[in-house]
């Protein structure tokens, strides 16, 4: 179950994104999503019904997509809106992903660059061009069923998906559910069009800040760590790529597929270790 408040301020692009967020817990557990309940919160007297109905429209098209069929729901009068879908998903009792999964010697591969948070905020302070604007929205309304068939296809154990608490934030859930530690090489992590660019002109949104809390007892820099790319890993996203654990040995074969796939932005962003004097370690 997952609902926000808008992200964009399109009613139709909202309802997408929010859909195509709430079903990625299933997929990020190597789920097969199969129907939904609607959750909207909605001003009746300060908004016009037909915003209503063009975020439920978002939310059924992209439910539709997933094969994933919405049954019901329920709406409350409320300000600001907010949607979101409770899904329901079935997977075979042998074959669950988690964010345990995590062993010393894997490798770590994102799915979809990171920047959403700052992009969006670019967007607002009109610091971000529309093309990045445009990129981001194609992202977070792109399911993350590719992704959960590669891993499905290699028997992957360990796994999540980068949402609210960014990609530090997750890493570090999935390294103490684990009890291990993660290496990330943030110059490796794919980014959104000019995000480090507009983190580098102070456009750092406030949840960076409530991220960079969050981890600060369980992570540590290595080297000289560059600040800009620090906040990035705390970018709070919504509707991000999956953060999945795999053995070295068939890491180009899982890279090949997820960019056959049309996943082209998937990378090894680093590894995992023996548990550490930290949970996290943020490297250059």
């Amino acid at each position: 179950t997952d609902f926000f408040p808008p992200v964009c301020s399109d009613p139709y692009e909202f309802g997408q994104i929010a859909a195509a967020n709430s079903i990625s817990d299933v997929y990020a557990m190597g789920g097969t999503p199969v129907i939904a309940l609607n959750i909207m919160m909605f001003p009746s007297s300060k908004l016009p019904l037909e915003a209503y109905a063009e975020i439920l429209k978002g939310g059924a098209d992209i439910a539709a997509e997933a094969g994933v069929r919405i049954i019901g729901g329920h709406t409350i009068d409320d300000f600001p809106p907010k949607y979101g879908l409770s899904v329901i998903g079935y997977i075979h009792p042998e074959k669950i992903i988690t964010n345990s999964g995590a062993r010393p010697g894997d490798l770590l591969i994102l799915t979809k660059p990171v920047g959403t948070g700052v992009i969006l905020a670019g967007q607002r302070m009109k610091m971000a061009s529309q093309d990045d604007v445009n990129l981001a929205k194609t992202l977070m309304t792109t399911l993350n069923v590719s992704g959960a068939e590669v891993m499905k296809n290699y028997n992957i154990k360990g796994a999540t998906d980068v949402t609210g608490y960014g990609l530090a934030g997750h890493a570090l859930k999935m390294a103490r559910a684990s009890n291990v530690s993660l290496e990330l090489n943030l110059s490796q992590v794919p980014l959104i069009g000019d995000t480090f660019r507009l983190v580098e002109e102070g456009c750092i949104p406030g949840a960076s800040f409530r991220n960079l809390e969050f981890v600060e007892d369980d992570y540590y820099l290595r080297g000289d760590l560059n600040y800009s790319l620090k906040m990035i890993a705390m970018d709070a996203q919504t509707s991000g790529g999956l953060l999945m654990c795999v053995n070295p040995g068939i890491s180009d074969n899982v890279i090949s597929d997820l960019h056959n796939a049309g996943l082209k932005d998937a990378s090894v962003i680093g590894n995992v270790i023996e548990k550490g004097e930290r949970y996290l370690y943020l490297n250059n």
